[in-house]
């Protein structure tokens, strides 16, 4: 088993407990909001859960299966103990007092400011804080990847960096330069407000900032999963990775184009000029290349372990493939979710058909199938694979877990198919009551009540996952054995443009400053954008 099991299950129960109740909450804001239940008359309570869910889902729970996940690849991939072990359970306790500090304030109703922020609404310094300690956690664990792949290249001169720790160190770099966003907007817009120091705030240059990360966060998200595309679901099935190097190459171009995208979503903003909206859209667009070869490269892996298994024909092949594995069924849930969220997400990368969805559910729903769905649903994938190798415990029950995992997508394409159906209708996202009477909207009451059963179903798959887990710490003990990852079908013997970072950083880097630099600065340098803040919870 691996040596740093403790410090692994630790952040991945942590993860799916916090998950388990966001869920809940999520559930509760939909059943609310729908023709099932009667207005709760208080809309701060709408606001607090809704800030609560998303903070929690946001920065929390994919954080901690980052980290939880980058630890294990590194001992495994890498063959040699962790080094830092100290600093990584540093980083796992200020990401719990970080979640706690900031749910204080939020559960108090002074801190209903959505994860996003939202300025110029002002929160309590303390959520604020929490939020950064979370961050500077999860940098520990930055820093902790850099520091043992440096270890290993040292002992290793000239041979490739094992695919699941490259790609691990490529995820942990971009989490560590996307979070310097929100960091600014927090230190520098944010902060000062919340303590008293300023009582205006440049919302539009806030805004600005936190686009920096709004978006690329979404590929830190994704990491994990693609990680798990490549190096789990190959193995599991009995297969080999199509491509090494196109899995490299898909490592980097998220590393390079994922970070100049994120003004796409101020296409409204009058702050920001439209030549740089025109630039960060077709960044948006390029950053489906990645995604695209990953497709490929899977689809074609997953078509390797189907002829090992005697398939046969241009589609007999699909016939044969381990349907009975939940790795094989997750995945393909996944590549299902993935492909409709991505094509709403080509329909929010374009200006033109962007201003009719803008701020409507649809938003909601595109978000939510890509995280909720395609990417949640391989964290599932992945704790199943890691559980009997952390344990000591083997996962027996096959087919509660298969349950589970259909329960998941049926609920996430029940919830979210009826918000963008609703979104192309008008109507607006993060809305504490809508009243069904109104002849306006009252032909959008049968698909609010579908997503708020969607919901309920989400939340029975996210019971029985925990379900799953908790019998599996319970289960007789049994040898895993040694835990590996996928190999490719021809390993590379030397890689020199793939396997280093330093010119992929400086492209990011660069690509950064160039498309935010000048906004940045245009806005900063002006003094009569400011308006006075708006302080939750308190008068000002």
């Amino acid at each position: 088993m691996l040596s740093s099991r403790r410090l692994v299950l630790a952040h991945f129960w942590l993860a799916f407990a916090v998950f388990g109740l966001a869920l809940l909450l999520g559930a509760w804001q939909m059943f609310i909001r729908s023709p099932l239940h009667t207005w709760i008359s208080n809309p701060e309570w709408y606001y607090r859960s809704l800030t609560a869910h998303g903070t929690v889902m946001g920065y929390v729970f994919p954080t901690l299966v980052a980290m939880g996940f980058g630890y294990a690849i590194s001992e495994v991939s890498l063959k040699q103990r962790l080094v830092g072990l100290r600093w990584a359970w540093a980083g796992y306790w200020l990401v719990v007092v970080g979640a706690v500090t900031a749910m204080i304030p939020v559960s108090l109703g002074r801190a209903s400011v959505l994860y996003t922020f939202y300025p110029p609404l002002i929160g309590s310094p303390f959520y604020y804080l929490g939020v950064v300690l979370v961050v500077v956690g999860s940098w520990i664990w930055v820093a902790l990847m850099s520091v043992n792949l440096h270890i290993w290249k040292k002992a290793n001169p000239g041979t490739p960096v094992p695919l699941p720790m490259f790609a691990n160190v490529a995820g942990s770099y971009l989490w560590g330069w996307t979070a310097v966003g929100a960091a600014l907007e927090l230190l520098l817009q944010i902060l000062p407000v919340a303590f008293g120091l300023k009582s205006t705030i440049d919302a539009g240059l806030a805004r600005v900032f936190f686009s920096w990360t709004l978006h690329a966060i979404v590929y830190f998200w994704l990491m994990p999963t693609y990680i798990a595309y490549y190096t789990i679901v190959p193995r599991a099935i009995g297969g080999r990775i199509y491509s090494d190097t196109m899995a490299r190459i898909s490592f980097i171009l998220f590393l390079v184009v994922a970070m100049p995208i994120g003004m796409h979503h101020t296409f409204t903003d009058p702050q920001v000029g439209a030549g740089f909206k025109f630039i960060h859209s077709a960044f948006t667009a390029l950053v489906a290349l990645p995604t695209l070869l990953t497709v490929f490269t899977i689809c074609a892996s997953v078509e390797i372990a189907a002829r090992l298994r005697g398939g046969r024909g241009p589609f007999g092949w699909i016939r044969v493939l381990p349907w009975s594995n939940p790795i094989m069924l997750a995945v393909a849930f996944s590549f299902v979710m993935l492909g409709f969220g991505g094509a709403g997400g080509l329909i929010n990368m374009s200006y033109q058909l962007d201003t009719s969805i803008h701020n409507t559910q649809w938003i909601t729903g595109h978000f939510h199938l890509i995280f909720g769905g395609a990417i949640v649903i391989m964290y599932f994938a992945i704790a199943y694979d890691l559980w009997p190798h952390l344990t000591g415990r083997a996962l027996t029950d096959l087919r509660l877990m298969r349950t589970q995992l259909w329960l998941w997508f049926i609920g996430m394409i029940v919830t979210t198919f009826p918000w963008h159906w609703v979104g192309i209708l008008g109507m607006p996202r993060r809305m504490a009551y809508f009243d069904y009477g109104d002849p306006a909207i009252a032909t959008q009451a049968f698909s609010v009540t579908l997503s708020a059963i969607g919901g309920f179903i989400l939340v029975a798959s996210g019971a029985l996952f925990i379900l799953v887990l908790i019998r599996g710490q319970r289960a007789p003990h049994e040898e895993a054995g040694v835990y590996r990852f996928a190999v490719a079908l021809h390993p590379p013997l030397s890689v020199p443009a793939l396997n280093s970072y330093a010119l992929w950083l400086a492209l990011m880097v660069g690509l950064t400053v160039t498309n935010y630099g000048y906004p940045i600065a245009q806005l900063a340098l002006r003094k009569d954008t400011s308006v006075p803040a708006v302080y939750v919870g308190a008068n000002p």
